[in-house]
């Protein structure tokens, strides 16, 4: 086996590498992750896909671009589906083209309009808008005319034959396919067979149509595929019109052609579809849509099928498509993740030929870096620890913390502070090791935008559990005042007890333990990760929380980014845990 490696992008601080695993000279998988590097210039080069592009114009082989992003809308789209939306819609704005949206509505037993909202919102939160909004089903009449004029052409006949017998006739990768015995049907026969399908008149599975390529064929899909199939169902835009539905092959590139899109955008799945796209193009002369493959994106400790997802919601691992832990748009959006963390970490992962891995820390990279700078700053106490100030006033006195001190927009803010504090118990031990910079009996440290305190005594309950701690403060040492001289090397947050408001927080992590659930032995469910949700039922919060809002991202000082879940209420407050402020799984990777 031999490793190579390669440079696809660069940030000013980061650099991005991808890893081959070459064996028997062809690569197996890539995998992307990211290392430190320091003072690295920004970096792009053309994508092989505007490299086709650029050229088709420098030729004139098209005057303007015209793309179509063409989910199914069987389920809600997840990151994989935003890669495919950021190249779609950002090769047009690049190149002075448009972009449709077109839903490839074909199979009406699993398609729904909720679905169909769902995408166009996801859609539109990327940032994202189409020139026109299309479906499939807008397509029909023309879709049975061109299935017509291939029957005319002796180009495809009606076959009686099971799903059983059709896929026991195309044989095998290396042993060529049988021709149906229905193969031979006159023009005739096959027109009026199709019109009676039409009009119902033949139950589910009772027959289909095909297009006659060449059952010899290398490639299984030229082998005779099946163009139309009869559905009895109700579809969600045309009810029951049709009871005849179009096959994805024969539905796409025959959109993409009436579109007349310039460049069709699959992913590698397709590449042995291209040449049957290319020849129905060719036998229908209609307009020359060219259909260009990249490889699609696999995450880390994820699926990325809508399927296996939709085990996930329906088997109760997670309580729905929009289940914080979910990789879906939906799902992101509810976490606290951003469209401009989201497209960035498009831009950064690039456009490849192979099928590869992307490290999940580099789309965590990249929604800190944007919250780093947008979010605002509040205190927030998860397990909270009494402490008691006993040389402060009765009373309470306001002061000034920023609201973002990387944001010179933003300003400050003031947050009450008493004689009666929560610091969190884990910033205090009573037999402490060398080098804890924390609070322990006698040791100094800072309140957050506060003064210098010292613990003083430790109050217990009877069962030896910490009860208290009693401190004094150093009045002189007010943050932005200080006189005091001294030089502490903690700092804690905190909040006043006594006008703390309470919150449920909830710490989301990664849905799985392995970074490849799908390669693992068994089912991929058993991988779940068991502690990929924490509740923590009440948090003691400044008091400014109390007016979150839902498009607002918050940093819990210390303890991550946050956002306002859609659950909240006035009476209850409910906030998700975005993403932590360190790759924790990379620390725990070390210790492994």
């Amino acid at each position: 086996m031999e490793l190579y490696f390669k440079l696809p992008t660069t940030t000013n601080s980061r650099i991005c590498f991808l890893l081959l695993y070459r064996v028997n000279s062809q690569v197996s998988k890539e995998f992307i992750f990211m290392t430190e590097v320091k003072n690295q210039p920004e970096e792009r080069s053309l994508n092989f896909i505007e490299e086709i592009v650029e050229e088709d114009l420098k030729s004139g082989k098209h005057e303007s671009v015209l793309t179509r992003f063409p989910p199914e809308p069987n389920g809600y789209l997840h990151i994989g589906h935003a890669k495919s939306i950021s190249l779609n819609f950002g090769l047009a704005l690049k190149y002075g083209g448009k972009t449709n949206l077109r839903f490839d509505d074909t199979n009406p037993v699993t398609e729904e309009t909720e679905y169909v909202d769902g995408i166009k919102e996801d859609i539109k939160w990327l940032g994202f808008t189409w020139a026109n909004e299309f479906y499939a089903s807008d397509y029909f009449e023309e879709l049975y005319e061109f299935a017509v004029t291939l029957i005319k052409e002796k180009l495809a006949y009606v076959d009686d034959s099971s799903s059983e017998e059709i896929a026991a006739m195309k044989g095998t990768p290396t042993e060529p396919g049988k021709d149906s015995p229905f193969r031979t049907r006159s023009i005739e026969e096959n027109l009026q067979l199709f019109a009676d399908m039409r009009a119902g008149k033949y139950k589910d599975g009772e027959k289909v149509v095909r297009a006659k390529v060449d059952m010899a064929s290398p490639n299984m899909q030229l082998r005779d595929p099946i163009i139309y199939r009869i559905k009895h169902a109700h579809h969600h835009r045309t009810g029951d019109k049709w009871c005849i539905y179009p096959m994805y092959d024969f539905a796409h590139g025959q959109s993409d052609a009436i579109e007349h899109i310039t460049h069709s955008i699959c992913t590698l799945e397709f590449v042995t579809h291209r040449p049957l796209y290319d020849w129905f193009i060719e036998k229908l002369k209609i307009f020359p849509s060219k259909q260009y493959e990249f490889a699609r994106m696999n995450l880390t400790y994820t699926v990325m099928s809508k399927r296996r997802l939709l085990q996930l919601v329906n088997d109760k691992h997670v309580s729905g498509w929009d289940d914080p832990r979910m990789p879906t748009i939906t799902a992101l959006r509810r976490r606290g993740y951003t469209p401009e963390s989201i497209r960035t970490f498009n831009e950064k992962i690039g456009v490849q030929k192979r099928d590869n891995i992307i490290d999940v820390s580099l789309l965590e990279f990249c929604i800190r870096e944007h919250l780093n700078r947008i979010a605002l700053r509040r205190l927030v106490v998860f397990d909270p620890l009494k402490v008691i100030l006993t040389n402060y006033p009765e009373g309470f006195e306001m002061v000034r913390s920023e609201n973002n001190p990387e944001d010179e927009n933003t300003d400050s803010r003031e947050i009450p502070f008493s004689r009666e504090l929560y610091i969190e118990r884990e910033d205090f031990m009573e037999n402490p090791p060398k080098k804890f910079f924390r609070l322990a009996p006698g040791q100094k440290v800072r309140l957050k935008s506060a003064y210098i305190i010292q613990c003083d005594e430790i109050i217990k309950e009877a069962d030896g559990s910490i009860k208290e701690i009693h401190c004094s403060y150093l009045p002189e040492s007010k943050s932005g005042a200080d006189t005091s001289g001294l030089k502490v090397q903690g700092t804690l947050h905190w909040v006043s007890v006594p006008h703390a408001i309470t919150a449920e927080v909830r710490l989301y992590d990664r849905l799985f333990r392995v970074e490849d659930p799908m390669s693992e032995e068994g089912d991929f469910k058993d991988y779940v990760n068991p502690d990929s949700l924490q509740t923590i039922s009440a948090a003691y919060a400044e008091p400014s929380l109390r007016n979150a809002k839902f498009d607002e991202r918050y940093q819990f000082l210390r303890k991550g980014y946050f956002c306002l879940d859609k659950d909240s209420s006035e009476e209850k407050l409910i906030f998700n845990r975005t993403v932590t402020l360190k790759d924790t799984w990379a620390k725990e990777k070390k210790k492994g």
